[in-house]
């Protein structure tokens, strides 16, 4: 079963560039990413790397109340639903994995499996099996006075994406108005991926409910029913909605029929529309009493042959055999997390981030009126901006396609800029071209000709369904830490220290760097040009460079959302006249890894000047940002008298030159750094790194998003960078070994304990308790803790693998 030439033409094309570029990835390679849980809003949702897709999504709920079936009902990812806990046991993007879902209130453990036949060439199978928990509360009553077992009704949904596509459910003679007794079957032919079949099948040994109740013999329930629809393509993601609809026709039918006392009980009367046919969606219901098993099988032909439920149960295993064993050898925690508890916990927040990636199309909102408020060169700009922004100016743009992982699938099922760079340095250990394919998808998808990329990437419908309104502009003026140059810096490490697994061939690396580099230097200049800091304007004191100074864009008196830290304390009232440490460092880590990439490259001549560049930002690091006297970095705005001041606050701000590798190990201030992170009444807690001194006076105040909670984010930079210190002989060494034990066993110790007690990783941590808190199932930048695991727990002095070169 193989794809036919023209289709593997239009895949290359589409998966690897939206540029005319030379092919660095193999079509094997891409082969085996096309399919995969692309759609991390669902809780189980499947599709393809295609701008038009085949898609599909399970929804489902405890079908015997009346009452509580409808608030039940599951379909998109949420926060305190009910569930103690969900997400990929094991999962690999280029194989597949299993998911477990702990739906304590319907009573149901789901496993929900996913597999690809022939290398993704030859197809996937999905596997979704229930087992009644064992603290689900009894039934509804009973029967004939028999007592009913848990009943579970669930819905498959298969959608047809392309205005040119076609699909219909076959042998619908098989069935009548009782359903579907045996398999069923859909085939079509895809827009973009040609022609295809769908069967869905179970075993026999399910336990149907069958009732002899003549109020409800009509729809006996071991049959499966299908409603097959024709609806617009906006429409296609709105599982629950269409369900509900097709609902509708049946509830009202039993409402002008039976009373009160002789309504059919709720699994019954929750039924779907009995109408299989052609349609570019298809609902697939059963239901079932206690414990079940059905089988989804995807052929992309409609000719070929169809693995059987027994090659997807040895599919299944040779999955989970082959991740846990790639798994030991790249991840493994290292001492002291070697116990067995350790383990399934790694690969759990491990499979969460990687099985959270995603594949979005679709259009988004820019405001590309350029409006002169939007240089924020006046004094109160904020003001104007507002009024600017208010003007609604912005524009529909696309379609743009995107493939990224997500940093929650309940809250953010979308990608993130400052987030990505994060979420890619555990997936680089696994599968180095997945991470160096999703950094092509935000360079090549989404940059325009000027070198802007959207913080904040919602394409589609169904990615903006749960985003407020006032988010989902866009505007080409405001950055987000580039965090994506983070994962440059990895993929050299990997490629010059890696080894057996942990290798990555150069040659791939050299030729991937040489189609992006143009785009890696496009995105710096749009950095420094956008974002530059009045140097000359303000009296700025002795500074060696008249240059090397940034702001960013996007302020207000409460936030500054374009630094990713929100509204963590900065200059009040905003003036035109601020400089930003953390940008500062930023543009300083950009430069060193553009340096890297020209020498890689053998661009000489680019690497001396980026060279150059760097030591002048390393120079105005401290000379524009150190305080003496509070011994810290600083931000900077400036008096009355137009003179530069600092303003400190003490906290996550005030380490970013050392967070962004920008200070080695004789560094003079580089003391004054681990003695702020060590101090226990400013950063240091049993749980990690605060964002903000407790010694602040603005500390836990307001909003308290990065004014006190430990992010994990950042405390891997602290630990990395602690880590790096400790590895080179010099006069902290000794000190950084130290504080790098304590910290990775404090941070790891907090992450486990909340997925223990709770069943998730949390977006933060809160620094006097260490309880995990705001978004629930954020495994994004809080899974770095798996590489955290990985990490020595000895720092060698002397140890290759790190920047250690590069200082």
């Amino acid at each position: 079963m193989r794809w036919s030439s023209s289709i593997l033409c239009l895949l290359s094309g589409l998966l690897v560039s939206a540029q005319d570029a030379p092919q660095v990835f193999t079509q094997a390679s891409n082969d085996s990413l096309l399919w995969g849980a692309y759609r991390p809003n669902v809780y189980f949702g499947l599709r393809s790397r295609l701008p038009t897709s085949l898609t599909t999504a399970l929804m489902w709920s405890r079908a015997e109340h009346y009452e509580t079936m409808a608030n039940t009902f599951r379909y998109t990812c949420e926060q305190h639903s009910g569930i103690k806990g969900y997400g990929w046991d094991v999962y690999d993007p280029r194989t597949g994995g299993v998911q477990t879902i702990r739906d304590q209130e319907n009573g149901i453990d789901l496993e929900t499996s996913f597999v690809k036949f022939d290398e993704g060439r030859g197809g996937w199978g999905a596997r979704i099996k229930g087992t009644v928990r064992d603290d689900a509360q009894p039934g509804s009553g009973s029967q004939n006075g028999v007592k009913e077992q848990l009943k579970t009704m669930l819905l498959f949904t298969v959608g047809v994406e392309g205005e040119r596509s076609v699909s219909k459910v076959v042998d619908t003679e098989a069935a009548n108005d009782n359903g579907f007794k045996g398999d069923v079957t859909i085939e079509g032919q895809g827009e973009s991926m040609g022609p295809f079949r769908i069967t869905i099948t179970e075993p026999e040994s399910n336990s149907h409910p069958v009732h002899n109740h003549p109020s409800y013999q009509a729809k006996p329930l071991d049959r499966t029913y299908v409603h097959s629809m024709m609806m617009p393509q906006e429409a296609l993601w709105q599982g629950k909605a269409l369900a509900f609809r097709s609902m509708k026709a049946t509830i009202d039918q039993y409402g002008e029929e039976y009373t009160e006392n002789t309504m059919p009980p709720p699994w019954q009367t929750y039924t779907i529309s009995h109408e299989p046919g052609a349609g570019n969606v298809h609902l697939i219901q059963k239901s079932y009493d206690g414990d079940f098993q059905f089988d989804v099988f995807f052929t992309p032909s409609t000719q070929g042959i169809q693995p059987t439920s027994k090659d997807l149960t040895k599919a299944i295993q040779k999955v989970t055999e082959d991740f846990n064993a790639k798994y030991a050898a790249v991840l493994a925690p290292q001492a002291p997390f070697t116990g067995k508890q350790y383990l399934p916990f790694s690969k759990a927040l491990f499979s969460n981030l990687i099985g959270g990636i995603g594949y979005f199309h679709g259009e988004h909102l820019v405001d590309r009126s350029y409006a002169p408020e939007y240089e924020e060169e006046n004094e109160a700009f904020h003001f104007a901006t507002a009024e600017a922004r208010a003007r609604n100016q912005q524009k529909v743009e696309g379609p743009y396609t995107l493939y990224t992982s997500v940093p929650s699938r309940p809250f953010f099922p979308r990608g993130f800029l400052w987030d990505e760079g994060f979420h890619l340095l555990p997936i680089l250990d696994f599968d180095p071209e997945v991470a160096m394919q999703i950094v092509s998808s935000w360079f090549e998808g989404l940059m325009d000709e000027d070198g802007w990329i959207p913080r904040e990437v919602i394409l589609g419908q169904e990615a903006a369904s749960k985003v407020p309104a006032e988010f989902q502009v866009q505007y080409p003026h405001y950055a987000n830490p580039p965090t994506l140059f983070m994962v440059l810096e990895a993929l050299l490490d990997k490629a010059k220290y890696g080894s057996g697994e942990n290798a990555l061939d150069q040659g791939l690396l050299k030729a991937w760097l040489e189609r992006l580099y143009p785009l890696l230097q496009r995105n710096y200049e749009w950095y420094r040009e956008t974002q530059y800091g009045d140097l000359k304007g303000y009296d700025r004191g002795e500074i060696r460079s008249r240059k090397e100074g940034y702001r960013w864009r996007g302020r207000t008196p409460q936030h500054i959302l374009t630094s990713g830290l929100d509204d963590y304390p900065r200059a009040q009232p905003p003036h035109p006249g601020e400089l930003h440490t953390d940008l500062l460092s930023w543009i300083g880590m950009m430069t060193r890894a553009l340096r890297r990439v020209a020498s890689f490259l053998g661009q000489s001549d680019d690497a001396e000047k980026y060279g150059k560049t760097l030591e002048a930002i390393k120079r105005n690091v401290d000379d524009l940002h150190w305080d003496q006297g509070n011994r810290t970095y600083c931000d900077v705005t400036v008096d009355d008298f137009e003179e530069s001041i600092h303003v400190c606050h003490k906290g996550y701000i005030s380490l970013f030159p050392f967070l962004t590798g920008l200070m080695g190990p004789e560094h003079k201030h580089l003391g004054a750094m681990l003695d702020l992170i060590a101090d226990e009444n400013e950063l240091w807690s049993p749980f990690g790194i605060r964002s903000l001194s407790k010694s602040d006076e603005l500390y836990g105040t307001e909003e308290n998003y990065w004014r006190s909670p430990v992010w994990m984010n950042i405390n891997y930079l602290v630990l990395e960078n602690l880590l790096r210190i400790a590895e080179i002989s010099g006069p902290h060494a000794p000190r950084a070994t130290r504080m790098y034990t304590a910290l990775r066993q404090n941070l790891v110790s907090t992450v486990y304990r909340g997925w223990e007690k709770t069943g998730f990783a949390w977006e933060q941590y809160n620094p006097e308790s260490g309880e995990g808190q705001r978004t629930q199932h954020f495994t994004g930048w809080t899974s770095l803790v798996v590489k955290m695991m990985a990490m020595p727990e000895t720092p060698v002095v002397g140890r290759a693998g790190g920047r250690h070169d590069e200082l």
